[in-house]
């Protein structure tokens, strides 16, 4: 059955539209790891009277890329598991009854 899923992913190009849009997706989410906290710093400094001021330490502005960064790491994984099942490995070839 993943045979015939594999060969028709490859065959009508879709995995490969799929690879294409999952990598962009990537690279979106890894953006995206570095301008959540800046934006998160940007909003705390538009709207100063919001933030709490006897806190010390202000608070930790790269947990805002976290998320990111755990969105960006399991879609870069599924991206290359993909990428070796449809592409990387050796498709077998069908053989006719005559030898």
């Amino acid at each position: 059955m993943f045979e015939r899923l594999k060969r028709a992913l490859v065959e009508s190009y879709v995995g490969a539209i799929a690879l294409g849009y999952a990598l962009a997706q990537c690279i979106f989410h890894f953006v995206n790891i570095f301008s959540s906290p800046i934006g998160a710093w940007l909003a705390r400094n538009a709207y100063p009277e919001i933030t709490p001021r006897g806190t010390g330490l202000p608070d930790f502005l790269l947990k805002y890329g976290v998320p990111e960064f755990v969105r960006f790491s399991l879609l870069l994984l599924v991206w290359y598991f993909l990428l070796r099942w449809l592409y990387l490995t050796p498709r077998q070839k069908e053989t006719s009854g005559r030898a």
